[in-house]
């Protein structure tokens, strides 16, 4: 486990942030298979701070867009793919504290890790700053995902853009069976068979 100023270091270098309380950027970085004071807080804070910074700065850049589609736009952006890529790219899987097993099994390459932890990070510098703070901090690390947003585009996933092209052409809803599940518990992959009856 690397030491208190070496994690301090990283994130000034990644988040351009100095912790004040550098007990919090620790529990930030904890996941649950090592303790029991862990970053799900932070995480859930991180969360709503996340959606609310990304949603205001998507409200004043596309002043011409709705808000179905300002939605999609967002959840575009905050998903677990995009969290996790920035996540690497900040380096925040060289970073993570994660039990024996979780380390064994490959946790800190973990996308749901990842995005989790990135996350609780921002939860973190909230509570350690103050919102101005927080919010320069997310459009600074979010600045490349938000500059290739094209908001002509769909953002729709693949079963709301079918859900809705049937409901155009007054077609009856799909029904989903789960097929098959793959995967470990925690990264789990899923075949579903849809049905369209006439």
């Amino acid at each position: 486990m690397l030491s208190d100023q070496s994690k301090s270091k990283w994130c000034l270098r990644s988040f351009n942030y100095g912790f004040r309380d550098i007990s919090l950027l620790q529990v930030s970085l904890t996941h649950r298979s090592y303790s029991a004071e862990n970053n799900e807080r932070l995480e859930f804070l991180g969360d709503a701070v996340l959606d609310l910074v990304l949603s205001d700065l998507l409200f004043q850049s596309y002043p011409l867009v709705d808000e179905g589609n300002l939605s999609r736009l967002r959840a575009s952006i905050v998903n677990e793919k995009s969290l996790s890529s920035i996540a690497r790219q900040l380096n925040i899987n060289e970073q993570i504290i994660l039990g024996e097993g979780e380390n064994l099994s490959g946790g800190q390459q973990r996308d749901s890790i990842l995005a989790n932890t990135l996350e609780a990070i921002v939860g973190a510098i909230y509570i350690d700053s103050d919102f101005e703070t927080v919010a320069a901090v997310i459009r600074a690390i979010f600045k490349d995902s938000i500059d290739s947003i094209d908001p002509s585009l769909s953002y729709k996933d693949d079963k709301s853009a079918l859900q809705e092209l049937l409901q155009q052409q007054q077609k009856n809803l799909p029904e989903y069976r789960l097929i098959k599940t793959t995967g470990e518990k925690h990264d789990q992959n899923f075949l579903i068979n849809c049905l369209i009856k006439d």
